[in-house]
């Protein structure tokens, strides 16, 4: 039972990741099409597209952290 709540957390992060990576994803299509500048002036959407992109790196690092600090659990 201990490890519930850690796996239930390290789910979270997996779905929290995804979801930002769809983001930026979502925004390097805006780019190479173009179609950002229908919605944005280029200063707000190059600070968008910037937030996404470190919101998905960030999520990557939590996600790997949490998982090597499940594998050395495991390990332990």
């Amino acid at each position: 039972m201990g490890d519930t709540p850690f796996r239930g957390s390290v789910e979270t992060a997996r779905k929290w990741h995804a979801l930002a990576e769809r983001r930026r994803r979502h925004y390097v299509e805006l780019y190479r099409s173009e179609r950002w500048r229908r919605y944005f002036k280029e200063e707000t959407f190059l600070l968008l597209m910037r937030d996404a992109i470190q919101n998905a790196e960030n999520w990557a690092k939590i996600l790997e952290r949490m998982a090597g600090g499940a594998a050395s659990a495991k390990a332990a």
